[in-house]
């Protein structure tokens, strides 16, 4: 039975309930959709924040930093079209999607680098796990079965050659330089709660 899924990001997934097959996402109509990536301390992994649209990777850049980085401080964040994005099939229940990742076809093709991100628990973010050198997205998911998996339950995995994705360069750092001394843009700045604990204490002596 196909079970159709109420959340946009696995809508967005083609071949979802489906077959084994992989493949990339459909083209989009108007903007692109480009995906965006976020290392919010150094060492730690990349993880998928959400979308952006626009015309090109570029200003896809520039609006990702303006939606997924102006309240909380990153050191680095990265894009991608949608559409260079390859999914494996979303499991349900205790079943890893590596189980339906099989073997492709030898490929005479060059050798090339792949990123691996891993979903591990519904409802939250794929996670970027390590890179592959393989010759299709196929034979990347494939490699990273073995590599990557290590028992774990994953419910879905993505693919992306390296060299389609927008990385942080650089010169692009200063776009972070502001956020620590624009500390009202965080919530957690005005001590909300502290304030409310001290407003009812006040009340209750008063009373």
């Amino acid at each position: 039975m196909s079970v159709k899924s109420l959340d946009p990001r696995v809508n967005r997934l083609p071949g979802y309930g489906a077959s084994a097959e992989i493949k990339p996402k459909a083209a989009l109509d108007q903007l692109g959709t480009f995906e965006v990536f976020v290392q919010a301390k150094e060492g730690k992994p990349f993880q998928h924040e959400g979308i952006v649209h626009a015309s090109d990777i570029e200003l896809a850049f520039v609006m990702a930093k303006e939606a997924f980085t102006r309240r909380f401080q990153c050191v680095s964040l990265y894009t991608v079209d949608t559409r260079d994005v390859y999914v494996s099939p979303l499991t349900d229940g205790n079943q890893s999607a590596y189980t339906l990742v099989q073997q492709p076809a030898p490929q005479t093709t060059e050798k090339e680098k792949f990123e691996i991100y891993h979903l591990l628990k519904r409802g939250k973010q794929h996670v970027h796990v390590g890179s592959v050198e393989a010759s299709s997205p196929q034979e990347a998911m494939y490699l990273s079965k073995e590599k990557f998996s290590a028992g774990k339950v994953v419910f879905n995995i993505w693919a992306i050659r390296t060299k389609a994705i927008r990385f942080t360069r650089d010169e692009d750092k200063d776009l972070w330089l502001t956020l620590p001394e624009k500390k009202y843009r965080d919530a957690a700045d005005y001590k909300a709660g502290n304030k409310l604990s001290e407003f009812l204490a006040k009340t209750k002596s008063n009373s």
